[in-house]
């Protein structure tokens, strides 16, 4: 059996409901990493299939303790002070003491079945079994139907938001579908770079990034970030921008100096927190989190909440 590793995908919906028929968990600030797991060996991969085994040694080793064949989906997250999941530690990741947790939130497939088929409450009973206790792994838990209070408390301890799951729904593998929303505490947007001003003042290397998102096939300008970098983020960054800068510019807005703009190839996706959308719809006050690595920069678009995204039961 040769196991489908497309991850499902959730729809952005306005905000939280209470039902019956959901489970609502935490929704992890982090990488979607699919597990695969074959008599001991364990192989990680993005949502875009890139195998990223070798970036975490240390969850491969903890979810060795599975016996058989598995495939687990979840989110790799960083964990800051408080125990809270930060994209931002991502990036330092590998090169700094970060506490890393595989949080574990579906099961696909068990030995030789396929359990995609099966309700979601009944994979993750199952998931909630077959998972190691390990301090690098988390069982994602849920509650029922009190979503509403479940966004409350997310917002209250800074967390990304909440997942709103039908429990009887079955697993879409590389579909985004309506049985599974995610609900944000702020708005947050994945970018791609397409360019970037000279520093200024103490600034070295770049002193903002001007964004874009897919439109159509071609790109639009969503708007600049100044801020969330540190002195280790703005040299590693460059370093990857400076061989795909470019005499053509990407977007076909005007853009704000544009005189002082170094244009670059659209190939780096990052991910961005901000205020709102302005009427011309560009970022107010973006702040720059980190690079994802975990999707194509012809995939990332716009994402805008699905008003009633809630089906009925």
């Amino acid at each position: 059996m040769k196991p489908d590793l497309r991850p499902m995908l959730a729809t952005l919906t306005e905000k939280p409901f209470d039902g019956p028929d959901w489970i609502f968990e935490t929704k992890w600030d982090g990488f979607r990493l699919m597990a695969e797991i074959k008599d001991g060996s364990v192989a990680l991969y993005s949502r875009n299939l890139i195998d990223l085994s070798s970036k975490y040694p240390s969850i491969c080793r903890a979810l060795r303790k599975v016996s058989g064949f598995a495939v687990i989906d979840g989110e790799l997250v960083a964990l800051d002070a408080n125990g809270r999941s930060r994209f931002q530690l991502l990036q330092n990741a590998e090169r700094e003491k970060v506490r890393l947790l595989y949080c574990a939130f579906d099961l696909l497939y068990r030995g030789d079945e396929d359990l995609r088929g099966r309700p979601l409450i009944e994979r993750k009973a199952v998931l909630e079994k077959l998972l190691p206790k390990d301090p690098l792994l988390h069982y994602s838990a849920h509650v029922w139907g009190d979503g509403i209070a479940a966004f409350k408390r997310a917002s209250r301890a800074g967390e990304e938001g909440v997942m709103a799951k039908l429990a009887t729904s079955r697993y879409y593998s590389g579909e985004r579908t309506r049985d599974w929303l995610k609900v944000k505490t702020s708005l947050g947007q994945e970018v791609v770079i397409v360019g970037f001003t000279a520093p200024r003042r103490s600034r070295e290397y770049f002193g903002s990034l001007l964004l874009a998102v897919r439109d159509g096939k071609a790109w639009r300008y969503v708007g600049r970030a100044g801020t969330g970098f540190d002195r280790e983020m703005l040299k590693s960054l460059h370093a990857l921008m400076v061989p795909l800068i470019t005499t053509t510019k990407p977007v076909a807005e005007k853009v704000p100096d544009a005189a002082n703009t170094t244009w670059i190839k659209p190939k780096l996706v990052g991910e961005v927190k901000f205020t709102e959308w302005t009427a011309k719809s560009e970022m107010r006050h973006p702040v720059f989190l980190g690079l994802r690595t975990d999707k194509k920069a012809t995939d990332v678009i716009r994402e805008k909440p699905k008003p009633g995204a809630r089906p009925a039961p």
